[in-house]
């Protein structure tokens, strides 16, 4: 089923029409290649593109300037659903892969098919499948981990970049793999678990739906204690850590997570866990990244709310990103929202995404 037909209606009404009455018509049509569906004023189109053995599916609307949306862990492109009608209809043309081990893409086992290296080569080859120059990377989650090394490794491929939820700090003397090791010891961190072969995707890969609906929540969503309290990695694994939530948030309904669920079944996690098992060996492999700066414009914007910024404020926030990025343009954290932002507060990512873009492009 094609994506735009699932999960709630876009907030103007002529798109919501539209989606209605393609909705049967896309699950007929729902193939590799899908044909065009009419989405009011725009379209929304499917390819598929080599990335050297690698093939990615890329789903694209719009004309005019390209912005390319790269989404994180456990997601999917489906993930800016609500950003790709409003980009498309106010005169840009936008496309999302799902990114390599995910969704409708290929999905190598090796852990090797997952360094930094061929994950940034992934997104210069979609920008060169668009017969195109350059684009703006929008990022969110590994994305913007992966959006972050692009701008730096590819700095000509790129004229702006807009990274959610992870900001970037100048590569250090040891990787994050190391710190986390020296700070946890036997303890569980979901970073380390992921690094133990096999394990965390046959977790998941049993229960798609406990772990999605247990990452998928607000801060504010009310949950059931966890089954398993004991610190140490060896007590159990990630899902009965996670209480389950007594109520879905307000922006992933039903038909979202089944949507979510549906395609993880079939891919399985291995791919997305195998981006956490490079990163030491990414931190190994760019030794030149390490006084390396990104001269073009540069957005973040975050939830206060998001365990990966931790708590930090606007101006923390800016104080270590402009180690790196010199034309630091915005930095925007959002009271009281969490991890999902493009997901929980669409309306005021796309705005921000509107106002960056508009300097990039008047």
């Amino acid at each position: 089923m094609s994506w735009l037909s699932v999960g709630p209606p876009h907030r103007f009404s002529s798109l919501r029409r539209y989606w209605l009455g393609f909705a049967a018509a896309a699950i007929v049509l729902a193939t590799l290649l899908m044909p065009t569906i009419p989405l009011a004023e725009e379209q929304m189109r499917e390819r598929n593109i080599r990335s050297g053995d690698v093939r990615l599916r890329l789903i694209e609307m719009g004309e005019g300037p390209l912005v390319v949306l790269v989404h994180g862990w456990p997601e999917l492109s489906y993930s800016w659903r609500h950003q790709m009608p409003v980009l498309a209809e106010a005169g840009y043309r936008v496309l999302a892969p799902d990114m390599r081990g995910y969704g409708g893409s290929d999905a190598p086992n090796s852990v090797d098919a997952y360094t930094i290296q061929k994950l940034t080569q992934d997104i210069v080859n979609v920008i060169e499948s668009s017969d195109e120059r350059q684009a703006t990377l929008v990022g969110h989650d590994w994305g913007a981990l992966v959006a972050w090394h692009s701008v730096l490794m590819y700095p000509d491929y790129f004229n702006g970049l807009a990274a959610l939820s992870f900001p970037y700090s100048p590569r250090g003397s040891e990787s994050i793999i190391d710190r986390l090791k020296a700070a946890h010891g036997e303890t569980f961190h979901y970073f380390l678990y992921f690094q133990e072969d096999g394990v965390a995707e046959a977790e998941f890969d049993a229960d798609p739906r406990g772990i999605l609906e247990r990452l998928y929540a607000s801060p504010e969503t009310p949950r059931a204690a966890p089954t398993v309290t004991d610190p140490l990695l060896s007590a159990g694994g990630f899902i009965p850590r996670l209480g389950k939530p007594l109520e879905r948030p307000a922006w992933m309904t039903e038909a979202d997570l089944d949507h979510y669920v549906e395609q993880f079944e079939k891919s399985g996690f291995r791919g997305g866990i195998n981006y956490y098992r490079n990163m030491h060996r990414n931190w190994e492999t760019t030794p030149e990244l390490a006084d390396a700066t990104i001269d073009i414009p540069v957005m973040f914007l975050a939830g206060a709310k998001d365990i990966v910024i931790a708590g930090a404020n606007e101006e923390q926030l800016r104080a270590g990103m402009e180690i790196t990025a010199k034309d630091l343009r915005a930095v925007t954290v959002v009271p009281e929202a969490g991890h999902w932002i493009q997901q929980e507060r669409p309306e005021i990512v796309n705005d921000a995404l509107l106002s960056f873009l508009s300097g990039i492009n008047p």
